[in-house]
């Protein structure tokens, strides 16, 4: 990431069962998730890689959060230079504010919104790091462990598009053309290509973003699932430029996306 505004920062699974969750993703993707809370607050854990790095974080939902309507799920954070300021851009061109700006402590500011069509997603100021190193939660190359692919399946992708490019800068690639299913429009940040948006499917109840990890084999990671409490819904199948992918819910329920080799 050398870019902030508009990069991919960050991911993070709210789910019923931390302990749960722990045991499901390590077995599956290779992480090592923290097997306690640092925060003294509520239940959160880190997301560490087995080269060290990290990805994101794995929030416990509370009572009164499910009370709330919460539900087992994957988020991402985009960066951006200014919150607030943001939050505020978000309102001016359709979307809407989830949950408001706050400051969580040696983390940043950060708010939930929800773009012109209904797809939620985080926005972030992160903290300065005391070392200066950048976010390396996504890699459009192999990293295991890292997301390397990020989807918005849009409820109206026309203007999830303008919506986007115009609040982050994203630029556009050619597109894939999908059939009945209209274009796979490739989007690229920093010059670097992090993703696509489409229409949903008629079957989708609501728009969301899909957040692709990587891992070194999605047949491995298929049996990974089926071994360890997952359901798979969508794959394997290879992809164009030779990737593969499955889908698929965790024993929580929460619906997760891989990307690998064969």
């Amino acid at each position: 990431m050398t870019k902030l505004q508009g990069s991919w920062i960050w991911y993070e699974l709210m789910t019923t069962d931390a302990v749960g969750a722990k045991a499901f993703y390590d077995a599956v993707v290779g992480w090592n998730i923290d097997a306690a809370s640092a925060s003294p607050d509520m239940d959160y854990r880190m997301i560490n890689c087995a080269d060290g790095g990290m990805t994101g974080g794995v929030l416990a939902l509370s009572e009164e959060m499910i009370g709330n309507g919460a539900i087992p799920a994957w988020f991402g954070y985009i960066g951006v230079d200014d919150c607030d300021a943001t939050v505020k851009a978000v309102l001016a061109v359709g979307g809407k504010v989830i949950m408001p700006a706050k400051d969580v402590a040696m983390a940043g500011r950060f708010a939930m919104v929800s773009d012109c069509c209904g797809a939620h997603f985080f926005i972030m100021t992160p903290a300065a790091s005391p070392s200066g190193e950048e976010s390396q939660s996504f890699s459009a190359e192999m990293q295991p462990g890292r997301c390397g692919w990020n989807e918005l399946m849009a409820g109206n992708a026309e203007n999830a598009v303008t919506f986007y490019t115009g609040l982050f800068g994203w630029s556009l690639a050619e597109p894939m053309d999908m059939g009945d299913f209209g274009p796979y429009q490739f989007i690229e940040h920093d010059g670097v290509q992090m993703g696509a948006i489409m229409k949903k499917m008629p079957e989708m109840p609501v728009p969301f973003w899909s957040h692709y990890f990587w891992v070194p084999t999605i047949a491995a990671a298929k049996l990974a699932i089926e071994a360890n409490g997952g359901t798979v819904i969508n794959g394997p199948m290879e992809v164009p430029g030779g990737d593969w992918i499955v889908q698929g819910l965790d024993p929580q329920g929460a619906m997760f996306s891989l990307v690998g080799g064969k």
